[in-house]
């Protein structure tokens, strides 16, 4: 007779649940499966195509015999001066691309290998409510200490270091701050950018900033590492997903001091394996983009931008016109219980998919956020799903 078996996860598998997107978007595909043709306005996830040179460079590049072997985790030397040379034309940011710069694949994976290279468990680590889920999920992880910091509507959606200061920062190594800020579309300032250097300066506690929504509907693009001192403290993580339409290439990047961006490497060199040198290549290819790239982009989201309004608006939302980036955050009318409630009526009422602003925080709760990722035949037609469901009148 066999002994009973009785096997269990490691802890850590307990400190997470699956990801809220990976739920949902299962429920959003029965309900496809049964013919209701479910509009999604909820992913982050570009539809618009790279540029036509970058695919032709990576098409070219995966026809040639010796690029299909693996990649130095470092990245290619072309890569790294490609990335440095943007920092520069585009934030006016001097990086050494031999010792400052450190490919990624994908920014939510930077995020683990920061978190590796800086945190032992028990150490303390600040993240904003609301913020980007993987911040928490990955310190929990990493079995750090969690202590968030609130945004509020109120404060502008800003650090109160005020309230901050009050935390036991003796216990805390690492901050994680991202503006243009998911998911409530808050643009970076230098004098904030200015704070967030200072603080992290006075209290020894690394900051690390993920950047990027710098290039969506944002005239005035910033880095943390253009603040004087930055570097000695802070990293700055970027993306090709959302500036060059290459989320699902998973090509990203950060920069820091050569120390910070070391200890990083020792880490990453132990999980992956590099990346695809033809995708490199062409990475190289879309770091070249002149401003009508951007421009021609960000006038498709821009006609988009008045369309997510005007279906905030139809629920009766409140939002800041002055947000930036690739979603609409939207406060629900005080009518209505939460986002979620109001997420859930608009897609099983209107078969349309928004985002509830809870999955970010606790703050987030009277919240929804819009995304930008569909084209506007889709968005017009959310709309008007909206409108006959008149859900809120």
């Amino acid at each position: 007779m066999k002994s009973e078996i009785n096997i269990q996860p490691a802890d850590r598998v307990n400190s997470v649940k699956e990801y809220y997107f990976s739920r949902k978007l299962r429920e959003v595909a029965e309900m496809n499966a049964k013919g209701l043709d479910v509009i999604s306005l909820g992913i982050g996830g570009p539809d618009r195509m790279p540029s036509k040179a970058v695919i032709d460079t990576l098409c070219c590049e995966a026809s040639k015999k010796g690029n299909h072997s693996y990649q130095p985790c470092i990245g290619l030397p072309q890569l790294r001066q490609a990335f440095a040379h943007w920092y520069k034309k585009s934030y006016s940011v001097d990086l050494d691309p031999d010792t400052e710069i450190q490919p990624l694949i994908g920014s939510k994976e930077g995020i683990l290998h920061i978190s590796l290279a800086f945190l032992n468990p028990g150490d303390g680590v600040l993240v904003p409510n609301p913020g980007y889920p993987t911040y928490t999920s990955v310190s929990n992880l990493a079995q750090a200490e969690i202590y968030t910091y609130d945004l509020t509507e109120s404060n502008g959606w800003q650090p109160d270091f005020e309230a901050i200061e009050k935390l036991p920062l003796d216990k805390i190594k690492l901050m994680w701050v991202n503006y243009p800020h998911m998911p409530t579309g808050t643009p970076a300032s230098r004098e904030l950018l200015e704070k967030i250097v200072a603080f992290g300066r006075k209290h020894n506690i690394v900051i690390a900033h993920d950047n990027p929504y710098s290039f969506i509907l944002n005239p005035e693009p910033m880095s943390i590492l253009s603040v004087p001192g930055a570097k000695d403290i802070a990293i700055e993580m970027n993306s090709l997903s959302k500036s060059h339409n290459m989320a699902g290439w998973r090509v990203a990047m950060l920069a820091s001091n050569p120390q910070f961006v070391n200890w990083i490497l020792k880490v990453k060199s132990n999980i992956d394996s590099g990346q695809f040198k033809p995708v490199m290549l062409a990475a190289v290819k879309a770091l070249e983009c002149e401003r009508q790239w951007y421009d021609e982009l960000n006038e498709v989201y821009a006609r988009r931008r008045k369309i997510a309004e005007e279906i905030a608006s139809a629920l009766g939302c409140t939002f800041d016109p002055a947000q930036r980036g690739l979603f609409l955050w939207a406060k629900v009318p005080d009518s209505v219980g939460s986002g979620e409630s109001l997420a859930d009526d608009v897609l099983y009422k209107a078969n349309v998919f928004i985002t509830p602003g809870f999955i970010f925080g606790s703050n987030g709760n009277r919240y929804i956020r819009i995304s930008l990722c569909a084209t506007e035949q889709n968005m017009q037609r959310a709309l008007e799903r909206i409108n006959k469901a008149n859900l809120y009148n």
